[in-house]
């Protein structure tokens, strides 16, 4: 047995908002989707939701940001998640046009990457990538199926 400390794979990434509904009807816009689960706090309020996207169903929780950790700033910053896109221009006019704000241009990497990322209406960074590395793992998993 491995008893090695192994990261298997992204499970779930948090983000805070002040406003649930508000920041739930925003992503369901965006994503196209109804988030999956729900859950309501002690008071009754929405505390909790999740969506699953992408190739992998990974998940997105939004968290009411009464329940964010105690030193957790309400300043956008920290590790920035990327998320594939295919059409990282679009993506990103989409995200403008809804009222995120531009945290980091349009940034082409080199051998294929492009990086931007935004600043959603609740303050989380939201990443977004072109990767080819990534269709060419998609293609290959979904090949060995």
């Amino acid at each position: 047995m491995n008893t090695q400390p192994t990261l298997r794979g992204f499970a779930t990434i948090s983000y805070w908002a002040e406003d649930m509904e508000a920041a739930k009807g925003w992503y369901s816009e965006l994503l196209g989707i109804t988030p999956y689960f729900e859950r309501s706090g002690p008071d009754g309020k929405l505390a909790y939701v999740e969506f699953r996207i992408g190739d992998y169903q990974h998940e997105l929780g939004l968290i009411n940001r009464r329940f964010a950790p105690a030193h957790a700033s309400t300043l956008p910053g920290g590790a920035i998640m990327y998320w594939h896109v295919d059409d990282i221009e679009a993506t990103l006019h989409k995200l403008k046009a809804m009222g995120a704000e531009e945290y980091e241009p349009l940034v082409h990497r080199g051998e294929g990457f492009i990086t931007a990322s935004v600043t959603d209406p609740f303050g989380n960074v939201l990443g977004i990538m072109y990767n080819a590395h990534y269709l060419e793992m998609l293609h290959r998993v979904m090949a060995a199926e």
